[in-house]
C-alpha cells in the first residue's frame, strides 16, 4: 500500500491556502468571495476535475504513445454538475478531449476507454457517486500547400 501526503497552510486570516504535493509543487487553494475568499487560488471541487482531467489525460497520452500515435495538440474540458444541497458532490461529470495529430481515431477511443474503466484512479474515486461520461474529437494537421 502506498501513502500519499499532501500539507496545507492557511496564507491568510480567510480561505487562501497553500498546498504541496509530494513533487513539492506548491499550489494555491481559496474559497470564493461570496463566502469571504479572495479567488487567490482554485477552489476544491474545481481541484478534484482538475485531477480527474490530469489523471486520464497521462493514461490516455501514455497509451498512445505506446501504439507509436503522434499527438501534436491534447486538451480536455471538464464539467460537473452538483447539486444546490451540502454537501454537494458531482452527481454528472463529462469529459471532451481534443486531440490533433497524426492519430487514429479508433486508437485514441481505444484510449479514453481504458483510462474511464481501467487505469484512472480518479475515475474510480468519482464513479461510484458521479456518472461519467465522455465525448472526444481529433483533428488531423492540415498539410501546408506552398
Amino acid at each position: 500500500m502506498k501513502t500519499m501526503q499532501v500539507d496545507l497552510v492557511r496564507l491568510d486570516d480567510d480561505f487562501h491556502f497553500q498546498t504541496t504535493g509530494v513533487a513539492g509543487v506548491k499550489l494555491d487553494i481559496d474559497g470564493s468571495t461570496d463566502i469571504g475568499g479572495h479567488n487567490a487560488g482554485a477552489r476544491p471541487m474545481e481541484m478534484l476535475l482538475m485531477g480527474l482531467g490530469g489523471c486520464t489525460a497521462i493514461d490516455v497520452i501514455m497509451i498512445l504513445k505506446k501504439q507509436r500515435q503522434r499527438i501534436d495538440d491534447f486538451r480536455i474540458t471538464v464539467s460537473g454538475d452538483r447539486p444546490d444541497t451540502v454537501p454537494a458532490p458531482f452527481s454528472k461529470i463529462h469529459l471532451h478531449y481534443q486531440l490533433k495529430g497524426d492519430l487514429q481515431a479508433d486508437k485514441v477511443e481505444r484510449a479514453i476507454q481504458l483510462s474511464m474503466d481501467k487505469y484512472c484512479s480518479a475515475t474510480a474515486q468519482l464513479a461510484p457517486t458521479a456518472e461519467i461520461t465522455y465525448t472526444f474529437e481529433v483533428a488531423k494537421n492540415e498539410e501546408s500547400t506552398a
